[in-house]
């Protein structure tokens, strides 16, 4: 008789999750800054373990309060995506619940795990849809106006506690980025910038990449200034530094219903892509 056994994930297992990582197709890993691994010892992780052996893992910690991403669920063939899911989910759940609930979501790229989710409750709130911006020459680069008393420079690692205030202030909880995580950004980027005035920064720009394509992997700017070009502005200066880098891509993602977000990259010569990805959430409720 084979013993089944789910329990909080830790660093001594690391090499069994990273084999499981490494070598199972069925796999859901959230596009993060951190790798799943680095995720171990951190709340709301597990390990689903039968006779000592991890055959399945799922991790959601939390970095924004009551906010949990699924950052990772893999599973061997011994289980479907169904039962592996429905094992480890229900502990998962009533963890959560007794640590005070949470809002747990996912970008469900693969058909499998968007199955899934839909069967065990999750809803469907959004969609990611991608965009690509092309150097297509000439293009003639101007420089790019910062509106009234705003001038935009290079990002430095003393900026990051205000650069986290601006993103927090700019967007939704669900899709705040805690400070490690903008400092892990900041580390990788291969360009970022602030647009600033006297009173301090109101928005920033981080983008990775290299070869022929790059990323916008964030776009934030604060709402007292929302509108007035200040995101134009970053992104005018961003595509002339591309453009000499020799980078001819550059491409992003938003929600679909960030109708302020879509206009901004449509009208700076962002095309979609075709490509979008559902985006869904589960409210756990804390036990009363």
């Amino acid at each position: 008789m084979i013993n089944t056994l789910v329990r909080p994930a830790d660093p001594k297992d690391h090499q069994q999750i990273s084999n499981l990582i490494f070598f199972e197709s069925r796999l859901h890993r959230h596009l993060d800054w951190r790798s799943p691994l680095e995720w171990l010892g951190a709340p709301f992780y597990w390990a689903l373990e039968e006779d000592g052996q991890i055959t399945a893992a799922l991790a959601c910690p939390t970095e924004r309060e009551r906010i949990a991403w699924v950052r990772l669920f893999v599973y061997t063939g011994r289980w479907s995506a169904e039962s592996a899911w429905n094992i480890i989910w229900a502990a998962a759940r009533q963890e959560i619940a007794e640590a005070g609930g949470a809002t747990v979501a996912a970008i469900a790229v693969q058909p499998w795990f968007q199955d899934v989710l839909a069967t065990s409750g999750f809803e469907n709130r959004q969609q990611i849809v991608m965009l690509e911006w092309r150097y297509q020459p000439p293009f003639a680069f101007t420089s790019p106006r910062e509106p009234g008393e705003l001038h935009i420079r290079r990002m430095t690692e003393a900026d990051l506690p205000e650069v986290q205030r601006t993103d927090a202030a700019s967007f939704d909880p669900l899709w705040q980025n805690a400070p490690e995580t903008i400092r892990k950004a900041f580390d990788q980027a291969l360009y970022a910038t602030v647009i600033e005035n006297e009173q301090g920064i109101l928005g920033y720009q981080l983008s990775t990449g290299g070869g022929q394509r790059a990323h916008l992997a964030r776009l934030a700017v604060h709402p007292a200034v929302q509108g007035k070009g200040a995101g134009r502005a970053l992104l005018s200066d961003l595509f002339r530094y591309i453009t000499y880098a020799g980078i001819s891509r550059l491409s992003v993602n938003t929600q679909s219903d960030n109708q302020a977000s879509l206009s901004l990259y449509q009208r700076t010569g962002f095309v979609r892509t075709g490509e979008a990805y559902p985006v869904y959430t589960f409210d756990v409720s804390p036990y009363a």
